[in-house]
């Protein structure tokens, strides 16, 4: 080693080790309820895609003989007002309310990151118009537009779907518009421009990409909004429809009888809200913070 090299070596020990220091700093101050979110969420998904295995009976068998059963060792939860078994018909309830929370978080996300990187890059009457859309959405509640969506295509998992898409898109636009507009002042953008790309190119190669961890962050913090939301809908009865079941369902079925077994109530409340937290969780984690720019 020269004298050159051993006279840098040491420069550079600190500033590995202070880096180090600082990503075990956010790991033990900040890091750990992601870690703690991701953990649980893992958990809650992996019991959901093992349930047509693991799940203890049949979600829709009624036993009238054991109606309103406390949990004992061949009902773990207990069994419902028709003898059904709490704990199955969980983890088969959980399914409908996690996947269409999902699907409908990652088609709202896909169509307002789109509408607003768009929306900003084209400018103008087309970006007004799009723009006053949102600001109208945004300041009606998402229940009463899934509401009267549901009520004009009537109930089902594909109307569910698409009346919490269609009211569900736009704050994924206006931050997607918000980072665009910032985005496109910088020199890479310029440079695309003066190369001659199009403006589909710009959007899809450069603003989309650089505009993904924000609405990453907001994805997550947005599905315990939309799983409570998939609940409230059921719980009023214009969610998933009979056979089928979900956590709102159940909550709607257990109203009656909460003063003989609270299980019923608190089982599927629990089960909204430590899912929903996990995500928020999650999150916050992915959301970029100012040290993460600098």
């Amino acid at each position: 080693m020269t004298l050159t090299e051993r006279a840098a070596a040491p420069a550079r020990l600190p500033a590995a080790g202070a880096r180090f220091t600082l990503a075990l700093r956010r790991v033990r101050g900040q890091r750990w309820p992601v870690l703690a979110g991701g953990a649980v969420f893992v958990a809650v998904v992996l019991v959901l895609l093992l349930t047509p295995w693991i799940a203890p009976f049949d979600p829709a068998a009624q036993d009238l003989t054991q109606r309103l059963a406390g949990p004992n060792a061949e009902h773990w939860l207990g069994t419902d007002h028709l003898g059904r078994d709490v704990l199955s018909r969980l983890m088969h309830g959980g399914r409908f309310s996690v996947t269409i929370a999902a699907i409908t978080l990652l088609l709202s996300a896909l169509v307002g990151t789109l509408v607003g990187a768009f929306s900003a890059r084209v400018g103008g009457l087309v970006d007004e118009v799009l723009m006053r859309v949102v600001d109208l959405l945004i300041a009606i509640p998402d229940v009463v537009v899934a509401l009267f969506l549901i009520a004009v295509l009537g109930t089902g998992h594909s109307t569910l779907i698409a009346a919490l898409t269609i009211v569900g898109w736009t704050p994924f636009a206006r931050l997607a518009r918000g980072l665009a507009l910032e985005i496109n002042g910088r020199d890479f953008i310029e440079a695309a421009e003066a190369l001659g790309c199009s403006r589909t190119f710009i959007v899809v190669r450069h603003v989309i990409p650089n505009a993904a961890r924000p609405v990453t962050a907001l994805g997550f913090l947005r599905f315990g909004h939309k799983l409570i939301t998939v609940g409230g809908l059921s719980f009023i009865g214009l969610g998933v429809q009979p056979p089928d079941s979900d956590w709102g369902a159940m909550l709607l079925d257990a109203q009656p009888y909460m003063e003989q077994s609270t299980l019923l109530v608190l089982v599927p409340g629990l089960a909204i809200f430590v899912t929903a937290l996990s995500v928020t969780l999650i999150g916050q984690g992915v959301e970029p913070r100012t040290d993460d720019r600098a």
